[in-house]
């Protein structure tokens, strides 16, 4: 048999869905942290990924045929511009230059006899200018031969540092075979991608304006001790990328840097007039951001916003906010829109003083 419920047990339900209303229509009690927008200049850093190159990198190449006589260098050493570096066995090219001193010894002494027969009009002048050239011609076989045993050494064209051995000694290497590399890397030119819109941005500000000194972030995160400049943008945008190279050329007094590290390019921009609001006064919806504006009667309103540039705990607002404007900075997940608020009203620079912005 049921009996009807009890009045203490109807009482004990309505207050249970009296209690969850009432927890529903308001939000969690006490004050809001509020404050207004920032307006101020300041600073973007922005990286682009980066690919050093020594300022001077070549391959060096056997110019002769023949056997690796000799190696005079190690990899990975310092070598100063003159340097014999290789010997390719010259025996042979050393018995070209005396057989062509040889013959240029004997058209000499022909010279002379034909000489002597044309000053007693024996032989005619055209015989003299024969033996003339035919001595001119051997002379030029002798400097001929004598290049091409100085091609058997492999001198360093320009002070440098030895890549990795691609012989050894006694290896047959044929013209124009890969020995090693030599890199100057007193300087680097460091090489990034700026996108076509960058590029525009870049090139619309006043030239004192420019970012010309960078800093580069190397592969473990720290910052290389000496700073660099932009000297030069290549001419041609890449089609399939959309990016334009600029370079960056950096000291390197330690010789820290070498050709074929990576890093990152930190280059400051500037932001002129920006309207700057704290990254954690927003909340996403889908793809779009949002603030919660706080209007005279403490009302609250959700409100969109365009981002312009994102820096460290802070965005800078390109739209959907003015100066004069309340945003409620902390609490965000207690409110929603329409509900009406305690403030706790702080001025921008209190706030701001604890993010990380740079204003100039």
């Amino acid at each position: 048999m049921n009996r009807p419920p009890t009045p203490f047990i109807l009482l004990a339900a309505f207050s249970v869905v009296g209690c969850h209303h009432e927890h529903q229509e308001h939000p969690e009690q006490g004050k809001f942290l509020v404050t207004s927008p920032l307006r101020k200049d300041t600073e973007l850093t922005r990286d682009y990924v980066a690919q050093i190159r020594a300022i001077q990198h070549i391959e060096l190449r056997a110019l002769e045929k023949g056997y690796l006589q000799g190696t005079f260098i190690d990899e990975g050493h310092q070598v100063e511009k003159g340097a014999k570096m290789f010997q390719i066995m010259p025996m042979i090219y050393q018995a070209e230059v005396q057989k062509a001193n040889a013959e240029a010894e004997l058209t000499a002494i022909e010279l002379k006899n034909t000489k002597l027969l044309a000053d007693k009009n024996v032989v005619s002048p055209n015989e003299l200018a024969l033996a003339k050239a035919k001595l001119s011609k051997a002379r030029a076989e002798v400097a001929l031969a004598a290049t091409h045993k100085s091609m058997t050494e492999i001198r360093a064209p320009f002070d440098g540092l030895v890549g990795r051995f691609q012989v050894r000694m006694g290896s047959l290497v044929d013209e124009g075979e890969l020995l090693t590399t030599l890199s100057d890397n007193s300087k680097v030119w460091v090489y990034f991608n700026v996108s076509e819109v960058e590029y525009l941005k870049y090139e619309s500000q006043p030239d004192h304006e420019k970012t010309t000194t960078v800093k580069l972030q190397m592969a473990d995160g720290q910052i290389f001790d000496q700073p660099g400049t932009v000297e030069t943008i290549e001419a041609d945008f890449n089609n399939e990328t959309g990016n334009l190279a600029f370079r960056a050329t950096f000291p390197n007094p330690k010789g820290l840097l070498r050709h074929g590290e990576t890093g990152k390019i930190l280059m400051e921009v500037p932001l002129k007039h920006a309207l700057l609001i704290p990254q954690k006064a927003t909340f996403d919806v889908l793809d779009k951001k949002f603030v919660f504006v706080i209007d005279e009667k403490n009302v609250v309103h959700s409100r969109p916003i365009t981002i312009a540039a994102q820096l460290p705990q802070v965005f800078a607002v390109a739209s959907g906010l003015e100066e004069n404007d309340r945003i409620l900075v902390d609490g965000l997940r207690k409110v929603r829109d329409g509900v009406t608020i305690e403030v706790d009203y702080k001025e921008p620079s209190d706030v701001f003083g604890h993010l990380e912005v740079h204003a100039e």
